[in-house]
C-alpha cells in the first residue's frame, strides 16, 4: 500500500524538527554521544522515506514504463538511481 504524499511530508517534518534539534544541542554544547546518536536517527528516519520513495517509484514509474517497452532505459534510470541512494 502506498504511502500517501502528506504521510511522507508529515514524516519529512518530524525529520527536519529532529535537524533542528540537533543543531540546537550542538549549540548547547551537549555531549557527543547523545548528538550522535540523534544524527544516527536523523539518518535512519531520511533513509525510511527514501526507501518509501524508491519502493513507489519501482511500482508505479518503473512498472509503467516496462508496461510501455521501455525497459531498458527504466531499469539503466533505476540501476543509476539505486547507487546514488546506497552510497
Amino acid at each position: 500500500m502506498p504511502v500517501s504524499k502528506s504521510a511522507l511530508i508529515s514524516r519529512l517534518n518530524r525529520i527536519e524538527g529532529q535537524i533542528r534539534g540537533i543543531k540546537n544541542m550542538i549549540e548547547e554544547d551537549k555531549y557527543c554521544v547523545d548528538v550522535l546518536v540523534q544524527v544516527a536517527a536523523a539518518k535512519s528516519a531520511l533513509n525510511s522515506v527514501g526507501a518509501v520513495i524508491l519502493e513507489s517509484h519501482i511500482q508505479g514509474c518503473v512498472k509503467d514504463a516496462i508496461e510501455k517497452g521501455k525497459s531498458t532505459e527504466i531499469l539503466d534510470e533505476l540501476t543509476e538511481v539505486i547507487k546514488k541512494y546506497v552510497k
